[in-house]
């Protein structure tokens, strides 16, 4: 499933960026970078400023990402027939 990302991030981005998704689905609780390299094994890690670096200074788009994550899960789960989609496109948080 991941290999499908490959070509949206630079090659050294890729190495951090997959630690930081696969800790991601993994983490329990709140998914920081911190609590993503803890439940990696990675909670020692010197140079921990790196995966930092990818969500705050690295070139990729997330709207790419997004797409890519979309088409993916269309072709999979509905390959053929009519797909209908409910979006939400409230700008406010609400409660409750």
């Amino acid at each position: 499933m991941l290999c499908c990302f490959y070509g949206l991030f630079s090659p050294r981005t890729w190495q951090h960026a997959q630690v930081l998704i696969v800790g991601a689905i993994l983490c329990p609780g709140k998914r920081t970078v911190s609590a993503v390299l803890r439940v990696m094994g990675l909670s020692r890690e010197r140079s921990f400023g790196k995966y930092h670096r990818v969500l705050s200074r690295a070139v990729w788009s997330s709207r790419k990402v997004s797409r890519r994550l979309l088409v993916h899960l269309i072709g999979t789960f509905v390959p053929s027939g009519i797909l209908v989609m409910g979006i939400d496109d409230t700008v406010e948080r609400r409660k409750g």
